[in-house]
């Protein structure tokens, strides 16, 4: 059981680890440094060198908003959506979808959730609905540990302490369905797949929250909503080819202990329980 059906193909991540172990050990000899291997690994430029470069990839977010726009003028052209805006770099969230049915959703985008950037994210007063998208680029990450950590250990958490409602999370990005990522979702059933501008993908995954806040004396552990009542999930979901049972249900419980307030959390796919926490106390001040 896992909180994500996919995860990264072990062959690929062999060759990653592989070439990551490689690169540290002749790294002394790449570049004009002039250093001899003593002095090179006294200075502490490769360690720099590979921190600059993880900074550089986790702040270019130019892939993943062209991603995004593709996705949602696919769904404006389908005439799915009214319209879409992006909300500019000074919101703590980045697009507002107007939905046909008159409905705003709100879409804040995140990474890989593993990061305390998954934390940042405001719910506008305008929102009738605010889902996060998941994009993570990153072909050696673990889907299932940075899923779990980003509702359970950040997100839930947050909605708790902050009593800020978040209602779903979409999963989905260019390297879904990718030899570095294979989807089981297209195992045997290539049809499924989406064509959309440059990508091809599956279905996306989608998690349902609970519609209103846990609270450990007044609302304990409210169920999650249905997939009905989240429109643009419900429109990610039946444009793009999911199936019932492969939405998942996410609950929060919430519980006073005599210094704490925990929360458990627990997610169901297919009528069976896939990934569920201890009581964990929630600790932000």
């Amino acid at each position: 059981m896992s909180s994500i059906p996919c995860d990264r193909n072990p062959a690929i991540q062999d060759l990653i680890e592989t070439y990551a172990e490689e690169l540290r050990a002749n790294a002394h000899s790449i570049g004009s440094h002039g250093l001899t291997q003593a002095q090179f690994e006294r200075s502490g430029i490769f360690r720099g060198a590979i921190e600059r470069l993880r900074g550089q990839f986790s702040a270019t977010m130019g892939p993943k908003r062209d991603f995004v726009r593709v996705i949602l003028n696919e769904l404006k052209q389908r005439g799915e959506i009214a319209g879409w805006d992006s909300a500019g770099g000074e919101n703590r969230h980045d697009y507002t979808l107007e939905l046909n049915s008159g409905r705003v959703a709100v879409i804040e985008l995140k990474g890989c959730l593993d990061g305390n950037n998954t934390n940042i994210f405001s719910r506008p007063p305008h929102a009738h609905e605010f889902v996060l998208w998941s994009v993570c680029s990153n072909e050696g990450a673990s889907p299932p540990h940075n899923v779990w950590s980003g509702i359970h250990t950040r997100l839930s958490a947050e909605i708790i302490d902050r009593q800020e409602r978040v209602d779903g999370l979409i999963v989905w990005d260019w390297v879904c369905g990718s030899p570095a990522r294979p989807c089981p979702k297209l195992l045997n059933a290539q049809h499924r797949e989406n064509q959309i501008g440059p990508y091809r993908l599956p279905p996306p995954c989608i998690y349902l929250f609970p519609a209103t806040i846990p609270s450990p004396r007044n609302n304990p552990s409210p169920a999650p909503q249905t997939i009905a009542q989240v429109e643009i999930l419900d429109i990610f979901h039946r444009v793009f080819g999911g199936q019932a049972d492969e939405l998942n249900s996410v609950t929060i419980t919430a519980a006073q202990t005599a210094r704490d307030i925990t929360r458990q959390t627990e997610i169901t796919r297919a009528g069976s329980v896939q990934k569920t926490s201890k009581a964990t106390p929630i600790r932000r001040r």
